[in-house]
């Protein structure tokens, strides 16, 4: 799912080509992508876009007539700026919106649709769709302590929430982690003072400049590749790979549809984080460490070559 530097990116690549341009048409090849009635979808036509800003992890149009787009990308949803009055794709084309010197044309890739367009009137009714969680580059250490201490979470469930802070998920949540030099697993209300700040300035740090580095590299661009796993990222995507400040195999746990990554060494004192699936399989067996890990490997190695040859 594009996040905070992500959606960014596309605003900086959005500003100077829609703000002051008149929507002329908007195609859409999935009705399931809009999900309001009030204001109609042709509310939009024939309309200046006066802006884009982010609301957590969607964009939002502001049109002259009062009317707000509210696009939700989800986790595959992506943009493409186009030739004016270009085909939507057929399999997995959304809706175009088409100006008199492109279009861009909105897609999903899988199988699941999730992506989704709300247009609403007014700056409250926009206000409803806010999910309410702090916008970390604008909030100070109290606030953002008082957010993730707002209910006793893991740090990866309360740095994903939309409800406590905004912008950030799957992908980003792993290397502030890692750069805060913390456990996925540790419980908010645990957090003293010091780590809390640490995790603070973690989080401004790494959103700040994998913003900033995302725009640089694009340029003048409109960015045609928006993914969760960047070259460069210290945890997210790592599994099994060096950690690039100490060397240590990077772990994972998988919840759900989800995982966390992270570095025994750097954030749980070389120990290893099991899962509830992993937990309940193994029980009592589940290794502790690294080393007591890798002679669990090296056990079930033993153990498959000694099948393999009785075979």
């Amino acid at each position: 799912m594009p996040e905070l530097p992500d959606i960014e990116l596309y605003l900086h690549a959005l500003r100077p080509r829609i703000v002051g341009a008149r929507v002329e048409r908007v195609r859409v090849a999935r009705p399931f992508l809009l999900r309001s009635v009030e204001p109609p979808l042709t509310a939009l036509e024939g309309h200046e876009v006066l802006a884009v800003r982010r609301l957590g992890k969607r964009i939002v149009w502001q049109m002259d007539d009062d009317v707000f787009a509210i696009i939700h990308l989800m986790i595959a949803g992506r943009f493409q700026w186009k030739e004016t009055g270009a085909k939507i794709p057929g399999k997995v084309g959304l809706a175009a919106f088409d100006f008199h010197h492109a279009s861009l044309v909105l897609t999903e890739a899988g199988a699941k649709r999730r992506a989704s367009l709300h247009l609403v009137r007014g700056e409250a009714e926009l206000a409803a769709h806010d999910p309410g969680g702090i916008d970390v580059l604008a909030s100070t250490d109290d606030e953002f302590s008082r957010a993730l201490t707002r209910e006793n979470h893991t740090l990866k469930r309360a740095l994903t929430d939309p409800h406590l802070v905004s912008g950030i998920g799957n992908a980003y949540s792993d290397e502030i982690l890692h750069a805060a030099r913390l456990s996925p697993l540790q419980l908010t209300s645990r957090l003293d003072r010091e780590q809390m700040r640490r995790l603070h300035r973690a989080a401004v740090e790494v959103l700040t400049s994998w913003r900033d580095r995302l725009i640089a590299e694009t340029g003048d661009a409109f960015p045609e590749k928006v993914t969760a796993f960047r070259e460069g990222m210290a945890m997210h995507g790592r599994y099994g790979r060096p950690c690039p400040v100490c060397g240590t195999p990077v772990q994972r746990i998988r919840y759900a549809a989800n995982e966390a990554n992270y570095c025994p060494t750097c954030q749980t004192q070389g120990r290893l984080l099991a899962d509830r699936a992993l937990s309940r399989l193994l029980r009592d067996d589940w290794p502790r460490s690294l080393e007591a890990l890798e002679q669990h490997r090296a056990e079930r190695r033993l153990t498959n070559s000694r099948g393999a040859r009785r075979d």
